[in-house]
């Protein structure tokens, strides 16, 4: 529908729905090829189909939008296939790479989990890349007019493509007139959008978040009245004791656990010791390793559980292991969605320098500036924050859920915050290039920074918002999947788009632009002299 207005045809609103599903049997292929050599999370193919469907069909349709142009001012055919792939598909190329280089990148963090994600996804973003650079040039070539046949009526002749005197010229007169008003608006905006992600909890739900009335929600909910909140997530403490079947020793284990705050009971507890002592069948071969259960009092994804390991890992086991010799290790799923975090957390940095870097050294070379891969880098980080935040907001703190069809409230994926920006920074890099890279062609001819900046918007703000609302539409396309894990990378996702696509690339970007002014494109000259020379037109 979205095509069909913007093209007025039936076969153009087609062809890059084609092409995109073309690529992504392909690329869906490769994934199952790929899981028999890593391995690949079972959500995996649904994600990489998400991700591909929706810059497959960007990919195409920026190639597909620029030989429609083309076809406006009088080119033959054949001609405009030409200069579309030649312009717009180098543009493409670009932008696909950043996606498949901000994929790969989470190899830095050192976790095999990601691994399986990253190919999945960089795999289907390789192969719809692909068929939008050679598939599509190929069958604009065979079909001609025809690719543009089918016309709506009201919409039977082509009108020239002026971008001096369209609507979005007009749009960015009047946000040049006093930029700084849309440029604090939209920072506002950022900043409201974002103030959720500052309370983020991580970690992995428990079925107590799933659709009420399910099978796994109706278990978890007689499991929680008939035995406690705790008993959905319980911790599995491993306890080895300085002697051989040393049921003294792990006694006072046990009554060291129990005396925690915040734990409900334990299994054994302490009035089992005795049936311990006669059966001493519950330590390990050698005789000095046993475990013990540990129940919280409060729900497995409350703040009070989380408190209780932080106590059993930082004050239970030191003072166990200085008075008793006793040394325990605390485990069990929310340990581990802990850990992972905490892992996680550490290792972040590296992949956000790799990435960001990588970008900014891509953008850097592609414009001759440092002030415009600067400035994409934050406000790609901006529009991270505020996709974080109402990702917050609906799967944590509860607004909307009812909506999208939500069981209950829980802490976020560990992993959503670094797939998230791998996708929007490859993503964010897309509208940058196309918007800018145009600006860049009328700064060559005019050095006006002024007239470059509304002529880029002239040119590729059309583009860009058919591109986003495809792609939030591809992305929203996948909320009312019964998987929660999907679910929540469709809003986050979705939103991501709207926040970088409408309000940083069409609104901030080019504001703060108009004010640094000529500054956008300085390099130092030793620089300029160094860096290679890549053109998009």
């Amino acid at each position: 529908v979205i095509l069909l207005i913007a093209f007025g045809s039936v076969v153009a609103a087609g062809l890059p729905i084609v092409i995109a599903g073309f690529g992504l049997f392909a690329g869906q292929m490769l994934v199952i090829v790929a899981a028999h050599f890593t391995d690949v999370a079972s959500f995996a193919p649904t994600l990489a189909a998400m991700i591909g469907l929706g810059v497959g069909i960007d990919y195409a349709l920026f190639v597909f939008n620029r030989f429609y142009q083309e076809l406006q001012g009088g080119a033959e055919p054949r001609d405009a296939a030409l200069t579309s792939v030649g312009t717009a598909g180098k543009a493409v190329l670009f932008a696909g790479s950043t996606v498949i280089v901000a994929l790969l990148g989470m190899f830095v963090l050192g976790i095999r989990f990601f691994d399986g994600l990253a190919v999945a996804a960089a795999l289907a973003v390789l192969m719809v890349m692909t068929s939008a650079l050679w598939f599509l040039p190929a069958l604009l070539s065979l079909f001609g007019r025809h690719a543009i046949g089918l016309r709506l009526p009201g919409r039977r002749t082509l009108k020239p493509f002026d971008p001096e005197h369209s609507r979005w010229a007009g749009y960015a007169d009047v946000l040049q007139r006093r930029p700084i008003v849309p440029l604090l608006i939209s920072l506002v905006l950022l900043g409201a959008l974002a103030w959720p992600a500052l309370g983020m909890r991580l970690g992995f739900p428990d079925d107590g978040t799933q659709v009420p009335g399910s099978a796994l929600r109706v278990g978890f909910d007689l499991m929680d009245k008939g035995f406690g909140a705790g008993t959905g997530g319980p911790y599995v403490v491993a306890v080895e004791v300085p002697k051989k079947h040393d049921v003294t020793a792990l006694g006072q284990a046990v009554k060291a656990i129990e005396r925690t705050p915040g734990v409900a009971r334990t299994m054994p507890d302490s009035g089992m010791l005795p049936l311990v002592a006669l059966d001493t069948s519950v330590f390990g071969d050698g005789g000095r390793l046993t475990s013990i259960i540990v129940y919280p009092k409060g729900d497995p994804q409350s703040q009070e559980a989380s408190a209780l390991l932080d106590t059993l890992r930082n004050t239970t086991a030191p003072a166990l292991e200085s008075d008793h010799r006793v040394r325990i290790l605390v485990g069990g799923a929310q340990a581990v969605s802990a850990d992972f975090t905490t892992v996680l957390a550490k290792a972040l940095p590296v992949f956000l320098i790799l990435v960001i870097g990588l970008g900014f050294v891509a953008l850097a070379l592609l414009f001759h500036s440092l002030v415009i891969p600067l400035t994409a880098a934050v406000t790609s980080l901006l529009s991270f924050a505020a996709a974080l935040g109402i990702t917050v907001s609906v799967f944590q703190n509860g607004v909307g859920q009812s909506l999208l069809g939500l069981g209950g409230t829980g802490p976020i994926l560990p992993f959503l915050p670094v797939m998230v920006f791998a996708i929007l920074f490859g993503l964010s890099m897309d509208y940058q290039v196309f918007l800018v890279s145009r600006m860049r062609e009328y700064w060559e001819k005019t050095h006006d920074n002024r007239s470059s900046v509304r002529m880029g918007l002239a040119g590729s703000g059309r583009v860009v918002v058919i591109a986003a609302s495809i792609m939030t539409s591809v992305f929203l396309a996948f909320v009312p999947t019964p998987n929660d894990t999907i679910k929540l990378f469709g809003v986050a996702l979705a939103s991501a788009v709207i926040v970088d696509a409408f309000l940083v690339r069409l609104v901030l970007v080019p504001s703060l632009m108009t004010l640094v002014g000529k500054a956008n494109w300085w390099l130092p000259r030793w620089l300029d002299k160094v860096l290679p020379r890549i053109s998009l037109e």
